[in-house]
């Protein structure tokens, strides 16, 4: 049987990964856990680690490492917490691999812990590149460099791995694992979900639009006044919005007073954490969704839902014609839910392909992760002066 581990610190990583863990968690050969740390366990982030537990994961151990302090310092602390309270956790598990995926620091910490212990780590998501100049791009590269194998989401990706010096032998496409969840979940009604998101029954007359937007260093000073311009064109414009709760970046204190404080609009309801199941068909049952959610750039387009991104944050990314590009401005908004909102843009929404999958990725990475010899991927001897991918 093999010992399988992967970490989580926050719902949306969680929610990008849930149909694995949930495919691992019934595998009868494989021994699956999950070690649950930062936001998952505080009960101003939603502690959704109830719903971890609610989908049935086993735990190996609920890591409390949040330092919520809302600046910089505090999420090194944070990460720093992660490092030195699951080595020894992960150590005695001894696990055959450990899972990690994304960008955020966690991840970086979990490659680390593996490369030291001499455990072969499984990166998801890696190769991706935004041009906003965020911290969790170079994460994202670094922890590529200390994985052992790689399970990412388009042969654009694939290629950036490449260049960065990866072997081609330890890639492998399979398409994004986020999107699998849009074709397992079932569907709610309409008056349902809007009564379990607490959102006004004038609600139901209304085109929905979701609202997420997480902080990014440099824009931290103007993101209330985004948020704050985007909901006032949208209600004006007869849209129901619905605002969703930031990351625990810095700057995510203040965002949420935003939110709150807009949440008194009759027009507008912020909905905090609510769990996947929700989520999924909040975005099923909605016009639009705009903010800079990674969710917009990946999800989105397997509902063939517009996206209106703000700021800097996404910028570069790999992305599908549903996607409008702003700069915060009203103006520039107005503009792209003017084209979001043209008759024919709605019609050609019935031909978009999202270039991250299909949403059957979870089999794919099952039957790999079955029939991998881990051992043989641990040591990274290739020097990349003299790797066989030359850069064109």
């Amino acid at each position: 049987m093999r010992k399988i581990l992967a970490l989580s610190s926050i719902r949306s990583d969680y929610d990008l990964m849930s149909t694995l863990y949930k495919r691992l968690a019934t595998d009868a050969q494989t021994d699956f856990r999950l070690l649950v740390s930062g936001a998952h366990l505080s009960p101003a982030h939603g502690h959704s680690v109830r719903h971890i537990v609610a989908d049935g994961i086993p735990l190996l151990s609920q890591v409390e490492t949040l330092i919520s302090s809302d600046t910089r310092a505090g999420r090194l602390k944070t990460a720093s917490n992660l490092l030195s309270g699951s080595i020894d956790l992960v150590r005695d598990f001894a696990p055959d691999a450990i899972l990690i995926a994304g960008d955020r620091e966690d991840v970086l910490v979990g490659a680390m812990i593996g490369g030291f212990l001499g455990i072969p780590t499984v990166h998801f998501f890696g190769g991706d590149h935004a041009a906003d100049g965020h911290i969790d791009n170079p994460v994202r590269h670094a922890t590529s460099k200390l994985a052992s194998l790689h399970f990412v989401s388009h042969a654009e990706h694939r290629e950036r791995l490449l260049r960065l010096g990866e072997e081609a032998h330890r890639i492998h496409v399979t398409g994004s694992l986020a999107l699998d969840k849009f074709l397992s979940e079932p569907g709610i009604d309409r008056a349902e979900l809007a009564h379990r998101i607490s959102a006004p029954e004038s609600s139901l007359q209304r085109p929905w639009a979701v609202l997420i937007f997480h902080p990014i260093a440099e824009e931290e000073a103007v993101a209330p006044d985004y948020i704050q311009s985007a909901c006032g064109i949208l209600t004006r414009r007869g849209y129901h919005v619905f605002l969703g709760a930031p990351n625990t970046d810095p700057g995510n204190h203040r965002l949420v007073e935003t939110l709150a404080r807009l949440d008194r609009d009759p027009g507008i309801t912020f909905y905090r954490n609510i769990d996947r199941g929700l989520f999924v068909n909040l975005l099923r049952q909605s016009s639009l969704i705009t903010g800079n959610s990674s969710a917009g750039i990946l999800e989105a387009p397997s509902l063939r839902l517009p996206t209106i991104n703000i700021g800097k944050r996404q910028r570069g990314r790999l992305a599908a014609a549903s996607v409008f590009f702003t700069d915060g401005s009203t103006g520039e908004f107005d503009a792209a839910l003017d084209q979001v909102e043209r008759p024919e843009f709605r019609r050609g929404l019935a031909q978009l392909i999202n270039p991250y999958g299909d949403g059957n990725s979870t089999e794919r990475v099952a039957a790999l992760l079955g029939t991998l010899d881990f051992p043989s991927f641990l040591r990274k001897a290739a020097d990349p002066l003299t790797s066989s991918h030359v850069p064109n």
